[in-house]
């Protein structure tokens, strides 16, 4: 055959290869945008239901957190008063003043009262916002730690549950002043959270330039991030009904302490302004003694953490090498809430107020 006519039939057929493979490759590019844009949609609907699960958890966390921290004032400023009101009793000769509070319980109670002003210190100093969402995770977790190892009182300082909400969340979400998603990575650990955030950060920035195989994977990405969201969403409404339980019995229980700490206020008032306490001396001791046992029902079901920690052979809690408290992770990977705990500790608040309601 001529040779004009061979190099016809090779260039023939190299543009009939080369129109295949463009026509390959806009098959290709069209499935990968097909692919992209299902696991876009797919993921962007889980995720727009998922966001109402976690933007409703924590809000709820925000409230008893803001609960217990006021609660923990309250302690303090009561303290303060009943001595105030106790040594001037004694100044006039009153005899037999002893509160009948175990001191362990006056340990707790002024521990509460001072983690939640140290922790306010903080917050204040730090500006964080979403601060009371962490005590509630954190604040009774650290407490339970200093009393497991025979730590002292101060160390249930703020401090503790502030550090250990920093190192779960980030410095930087804390800094920007919420929680957003590392809320839901508070709640549900980061095995569950750090895949949606990555898909969220980098699945579909670029999709025109993805190739076929890089959409197979990302879809695969998607796929991993919204089973994570769907468990998690289920984890995420049931910490919050367990959290709305506490908070309700803490509300109920706190109603009846601010009856004793505004009759406290009013007896300081009344000394103040030359009434004569040993004419109210009984009355005085009264309002102490009970106010003192109705915080320690409040203490103890603040203090008892809404998460299970991890406990070694001897007993202890495990705290890890940045000093925050190990949190027990079912198979997922998610915190296990601290279930058979919470439900003793609100039935033995109910069963201890019923006296003083």
């Amino acid at each position: 055959m001529p040779l004009p006519f061979i190099l016809a039939g090779a260039a023939v057929a190299a543009a009939s290869y080369g129109a295949k493979k463009g026509y390959d490759g806009y098959q290709d590019k069209t499935l990968a945008n097909e692919i992209l844009e299902s696991a876009k949609k797919d993921y962007e609907n889980e995720k727009e239901v998922f966001d109402v699960a976690n933007d409703r958890t924590n809000r709820s966390l925000t409230k008893l957190g803001e609960s217990q921290l006021k609660v923990g004032q309250d302690f303090k400023e009561f303290r303060t008063i009943a001595e105030k009101l106790l040594a001037q009793l004694e100044l006039s000769g009153s005899h037999d003043l002893k509160i009948d509070i175990p001191q362990h319980k006056l340990d707790e109670i002024d521990g509460l009262a001072l983690s939640a002003t140290e922790y306010l210190s903080k917050v204040v100093a730090g500006g964080m916002g979403g601060a009371a969402a962490a005590y509630a995770v954190y604040g009774g977790v650290m407490a339970l730690a200093a009393a497991s190892t025979g730590t002292p009182i101060a160390a249930l300082s703020g401090a503790a549950a502030y550090n250990a909400a920093m190192a779960a969340i980030g410095g930087g979400s804390l800094a920007a002043g919420g929680f957003g998603m590392a809320g839901g990575a508070m709640v549900l650990g980061g095995v569950v959270a750090a895949p949606i955030i990555a898909v969220a950060g980098w699945a579909f920035a670029s999709h025109a330039e993805e190739a076929l195989n890089d959409a197979r994977e990302t879809r695969i990405e998607v796929d991993d991030a919204v089973s994570k969201m769907v468990k998690g969403k289920k984890q995420l409404n049931k910490t919050r009904l367990y959290v709305d339980q506490i908070y309700t019995e803490t509300n109920r229980v706190y109603q009846i302490f601010l009856t004793y700490f505004d009759s406290l206020k009013m007896m300081e008032q009344l000394i103040n302004t030359g009434g004569d306490i040993k004419a109210v001396e009984d009355e005085v001791i009264r309002i102490i003694q009970n106010g003192y046992q109705v915080a320690a029902i409040l203490t103890d079901i603040i203090t008892t953490p809404l998460f299970k920690p991890k406990y070694d052979a001897n007993g202890e809690v495990v705290i890890n090498k940045d000093n925050v408290v190990e949190i027990e992770t079912d198979k997922d990977g998610m915190q296990v809430i601290n279930e058979s705990a919470i439900k003793a500790s609100m039935a033995k608040s109910q069963e201890d107020s019923r006296q003083f309601a």
